[in-house]
C-alpha cells in the first residue's frame, strides 16, 4: 500500500482486497477475546484531526486506534479565524513536532488531506473532504457488501441520491468499479455532478427502472446543510421519486441488500421499515467500520503481528 490513503483511487484491486482480508482476520482474532485489544501499534501515536462534525467516523477511528494499542489524540479544530490553508499548515507543523506516526483528517475543504499529507512525515488518512472523497468509507461498505453476499465481483450496486454533495457516492464509485462490481448511479438530474459522464458508472433517473435488477441499493443522505439552492420542488416530491419504501424495497432480488452511510433522514431518502428491516446492513456497516479501519491503520503504519 501506499504512504497515505487519500482517496479510492490510491487502492489498487490488490491493496484494496489486503485491506478487507486483513479487516476479516482482525475480526476473528478480536471474536474470541474478553478484551478487544491487539498489541500492534503500541507505540505508535494517531491523531484525529477533525475540523468537521462527525460522530461514527470520528468515534469509529479512536476505537479502532485503540483497540491496536496506538496513543490517541483527538483535535477538535472548530472556528478558528486563520484562513485553512495556513491554519491546517500551522496544526501540521505542531503535529509533526508532537512525531505523529498518523493522522486522520476530516476538512470542509476538498484536497485538504492531500495538502496534509505534503507537510507531515506520518501516513494521512483521507476521513472525509469536503464534497471529494470519503475513502474508509467505501472500503466498510465493500466489506460489508462481500461479507453479506460473499463476493464483490459482479455485484450490481445502485447508489440512490444526492451524488452531487457525496464524497460516499465518490469514493464508493471508485472503489466498487476496481474491484469488480457494476455500479449505476440513481438521482434528480440536479443532484447528479458535472462529468459524471466519465465516471465508471451507469447512470439513470428511474429508480423503479432498476430496482428489480440491484443487489445492493446504497441510499445517500440528502445534505440540505451543503445546499444552498432548490435542487427539487419539495422533500415530499423527493422522497416520491427517490426514496426507499417497502413497497419499493419488495421489487428488489430475494437477496438484495440495503445500505445507508448514515445519518439518514429517517421518511425522506429511506423508510423506517426499510432501515430496521433484515435486509438493512446499516448496523452492520457501523461495526464493520471499525475493524475497517483497524485494518488500514495497521497497514500503513507497519504494525506487527
Amino acid at each position: 500500500m501506499k504512504r497515505h490513503l487519500l482517496e479510492a483511487a490510491d487502492l489498487d484491486r490488490d491493496d484494496a482486497t489486503l485491506v478487507l482480508d486483513t479487516a476479516a482476520q482482525i475480526d476473528q482474532a478480536l471474536a474470541g477475546r474478553e478484551v478487544k485489544k491487539l498489541p500492534t501499534l503500541r507505540g505508535r501515536t494517531v491523531v484525529n484531526l477533525f475540523y468537521e462534525d462527525s460522530t461514527r467516523t470520528r468515534i469509529s477511528f479512536e476505537l479502532a486506534a485503540k483497540r491496536l494499542s496506538a496513543d490517541v489524540i483527538n483535535f477538535s479544530a472548530k472556528g478558528s479565524s486563520v484562513s485553512k490553508g495556513e491554519s491546517l499548515k500551522d496544526t501540521a507543523l505542531t503535529l509533526e513536532a508532537m512525531g505523529a506516526d498518523g493522522v486522520v483528517v476530516r476538512h470542509s475543504a476538498s484536497g485538504a488531506p492531500h495538502r496534509l499529507a505534503s507537510w507531515v512525515k506520518g501516513s494521512v488518512v483521507n476521513a472525509g473532504d469536503g464534497t471529494h472523497e470519503h475513502p474508509t468509507q467505501a472500503l466498510l461498505d465493500a466489506y460489508t457488501i462481500r461479507q453479506r453476499l460473499g463476493r464483490l465481483d459482479g455485484v450490481r450496486v445502485t447508489i440512490v441520491g444526492d451524488v452531487l454533495h457525496s464524497r460516499v457516492a465518490r469514493s464508493n464509485v471508485g472503489l466498487l468499479h476496481t474491484l469488480g462490481a457494476e455500479v449505476t448511479l440513481v438521482a434528480p438530474p440536479t443532484l447528479l455532478p458535472v462529468g459524471v459522464g466519465s465516471w465508471p458508472a451507469d447512470v439513470g433517473y428511474d429508480l423503479d427502472a432498476v430496482l428489480p435488477k440491484s443487489d445492493v441499493v446504497m441510499m445517500l443522505r440528502v445534505q440540505a446543510e451543503r445546499m444552498n439552492a432548490s435542487f427539487f420542488p419539495s422533500a415530499r416530491e423527493y422522497s416520491r421519486r427517490y426514496g426507499l419504501d417497502a413497497r419499493r424495497m419488495a421489487a428488489l432480488p430475494d437477496d438484495a441488500i440495503v445500505m445507508h452511510p448514515g445519518p439518514m433522514n429517517r421518511g425522506m431518502e429511506i423508510a423506517a421499515e426499510v432501515a430496521d428491516s433484515v435486509r438493512s446492513t446499516i448496523v452492520e456497516q457501523v461495526a464493520n467500520g471499525v475493524s475497517t479501519r483497524m485494518a488500514v491503520l495497521y497497514l500503513l503504519l507497519g504494525g506487527n503481528a
